[in-house]
């Protein structure tokens, strides 16, 4: 199927690794011009090197960016717009769980670090690439939310608050800028195998003295009880949903959120 955007340039942040690097190598067998931004240029390099081998002729290059900075992601969107000239496409990946734990116990600094990556970061990111989207007059915009935003977990309060706050930015930068040929939307999976996820298991392994799959298989069954699939999801198959999103082929498709959950959100709306 033709997505349509060969030659587009597309910024992916969270680029290094999981749904961004997959999205990644979607879009580069489409012919869009890559850009992976993420903080660890290392990391960077090795997910650049693993787009290459999927899509031997694929045009990509690398960008270390903070979003936690405003400077840092002005300076960012400057210096793309000068080496590819105006975006097309922004894919927000990054991000990050923050903290964790009962409520009580999260200071105004817990709260405030997840704000800052998860919120403020997709908030910055909009803010710089915006303009370049409206100098084409053609935009695809996608905001990376999950199922905490519809269903809560008591644990991860100032993520779930985030990850709602990015599905209302979306619905919000959706009816003020489609008159300039800009669609926002966002896509929300539930226990993708991600390295966050992988931390999570890894650190609930260390807490009950098992191994990693087992920890994702207690986890499955006593935490996620509702993801019906019985299953982690696999990165590319949330990279699926956002490469059409990032497509011509969704031409029609604005202000809209695609759960990409395996069933793990218990309700219908």
């Amino acid at each position: 199927m033709d997505l349509n955007i060969k030659g587009k340039v597309a910024v992916i942040t969270g680029g290094d690794s999981g749904i961004g690097l997959e999205t990644a190598k979607l879009l580069a067998q489409a012919g869009a011009k890559i850009v992976l931004a993420d903080v660890k240029k290392e990391e960077l390099e090795k997910a650049e090197q693993e787009v290459r081998r999927t899509v031997p002729e694929a045009e990509v290059t690398t960008a270390v960016v903070d979003l936690s900075s405003n400077d840092s992601v002005v300076d960012f969107a400057q210096q793309t717009k000068d080496k590819h000239g105006p975006v097309h496409i922004v894919i927000n990946c990054a991000g990050a769980r923050g903290a964790a734990g009962d409520f009580l116990t999260l200071t105004d600094d817990d709260w405030q670090e997840t704000i800052n990556i998860d919120l403020l970061g997709a908030v910055r990111l909009c803010r710089a690439f915006i303009p370049q989207l409206q100098e084409n007059g053609w935009g695809r915009v996608v905001l990376i939310s999950s199922e905490n935003a519809y269903q809560p977990y008591e644990e991860e309060s100032p993520y779930n608050a985030c990850k709602a706050g990015i599905i209302n930015l979306s619905k919000c930068l959706s009816r003020s800028y489609s008159k300039d040929g800009l669609l926002f939307n966002t896509v929300s999976p539930a226990f993708i195998a991600t390295p966050m996820t992988d931390a999570m298991m890894d650190e609930l392994a260390e807490e009950r003295g098992e191994s990693r799959e087992q920890a994702i298989e207690w986890f499955l069954k006593n935490k996620r009880p509702n993801l019906a699939v019985g299953r982690r999801g696999k990165p590319e198959e949330v990279a699926n949903v956002i490469a059409f999103l990032s497509s011509d082929l969704a031409s029609f498709v604005n202000g809209s959120n695609y759960r990409v959950d395996g069933g793990a959100v218990e309700s219908a709306f």
